[in-house]
C-alpha cells in the first residue's frame, strides 16, 4: 500500500494578457452587443410611418358617366402598413374606399408590366415603388402621352402596334425539315450582349417618357427599338435577317428619331439600357450602308 500524501494542485492564475492590444480588445460578446446597440437606435423612413396614414391623391376620369368626365383628383387616406407600395395603396383605396376606382395589376411582382402609373412626376411600377420613400401627398396619375380610358387606365394599342411592327419573334433563314429538328445554340457571349434586352415587360413606362415619341405618333419608340434589338443582335438568326430588320428600324420614324435624351432609360423599372441600345442600331445601319469602291 502507498503512503506518499497527494498535494493539493495550486489554482491556476487569471492574468491579463501580456500583448496591450489584447488587452484592449473587446470580446465578441462584447461587440455583438455593442452592435445591436447601434442597430436598435437607427431609424427608417417606415419607422417614422408606423402607425400613421398615407395621403395619395388619386387621378379620376370617367368618360361614360355624368358628373365624372371633367378630370380631378380624389384625396386618399391610407393606413400605412410596413412595406406598404403604391399599388398597395390604391387598392386599400378602392376595397375600402371607392370600388368605382380602376386601375390595372396582375402579378405584383414587377413582371407583367399592367401597373405602370405616373407617381409624383415619374414613371413607376406600383408594385415596386415602396410609400416610405415618395413625399406626400402622393399625386397618382395614369401614365402621360397616352389616352385616358378610365381612372389610371390608358390605351395601350398604340403601344403593341409600334411593338408588333418590330416583328418581334425569332426568324430563322432556313426553316429546318420538322424530322430533322434541332437545338438551336446560342453561345454564351452572345447570350450575354442582348440579356439585359429580353427583361423588357411591356409596361410602358419609356414610351411614355419619350418627349421625341409624345410628338411623333409614328415614331417606333424605345420600347419597340430594345424589342428588335434583342432579335437583331442574335447570332442565330442571320445576316439576311437582321439587315430586314436594321431596314425597319433606319426608316423614317425608326432608330434616327431618337434624341439621346435618356428619359426611357431613366424610368425603366427593369434597369434596361435602352438608349444604349438604340445608338448601337445607328451604328448598325450606319455600316450597313457602307460602301467601298
Amino acid at each position: 500500500m502507498s503512503t506518499q500524501q497527494q498535494q493539493p494542485e495550486e489554482p491556476q492564475s487569471q492574468e491579463a494578457p501580456e500583448d496591450p492590444e489584447m488587452r484592449g480588445a473587446e470580446s465578441p460578446v462584447d461587440e455583438k452587443e455593442k452592435q445591436g446597440g447601434d442597430i436598435d437606435q437607427q431609424t427608417t423612413p417606415e419607422d417614422e410611418l408606423e402607425g400613421e396614414t398615407v395621403h395619395i391623391k388619386v387621378f379620376r376620369y370617367d368618360p361614360e358617366v355624368e358628373g365624372k368626365q371633367e378630370p380631378r383628383f380624389d384625396d386618399f387616406h391610407v393606413p400605412f402598413e410596413k412595406g406598404m407600395t403604391v399599388l398597395d395603396a390604391v387598392m386599400y383605396a378602392r376595397d375600402t374606399y371607392d370600388s368605382s376606382l380602376t386601375f390595372r395589376h396582375s402579378c405584383r411582382q414587377a413582371v407583367c408590366g399592367s401597373d405602370a402609373f405616373f407617381v409624383n412626376g415619374k414613371q413607376r411600377l406600383g408594385c415596386k415603388t415602396q410609400i416610405a420613400d415618395l413625399e406626400q401627398p402622393i399625386r397618382i396619375e395614369p401614365l402621360p402621352h397616352q389616352e385616358v380610358v378610365k381612372d389610371l387606365v390608358v390605351d395601350m394599342d398604340h403601344f403593341y402596334d409600334q411593338m408588333h411592327t418590330v416583328e418581334p419573334y425569332f426568324q430563322d433563314e432556313d426553316t429546318p425539315n420538322p424530322a430533322d429538328l434541332e437545338e438551336q445554340r446560342q453561345s454564351p457571349e452572345n447570350r450575354e450582349k442582348i440579356k439585359m434586352s429580353s427583361r423588357c415587360i411591356w409596361c410602358g413606362a419609356c414610351m411614355s417618357s419619350c418627349n421625341i415619341a409624345a410628338g411623333d405618333n409614328d415614331y417606333l419608340g424605345p420600347a419597340a427599338i430594345n424589342k428588335a434589338y434583342k432579335f437583331a443582335m442574335d447570332d442565330r438568326e442571320g445576316e439576311e435577317i437582321k439587315e430586314h430588320r436594321l431596314r425597319i428600324l433606319e426608316q423614317e420614324h425608326g432608330v434616327w428619331r431618337c434624341q439621346t435624351q435618356f428619359s426611357c432609360t431613366e424610368v425603366c423599372p427593369k434597369d434596361i439600357p435602352l438608349t444604349e441600345h438604340i445608338q448601337e442600331l445607328k451604328r448598325e445601319a450606319v455600316k450597313k450602308n457602307l460602301k467601298f469602291w
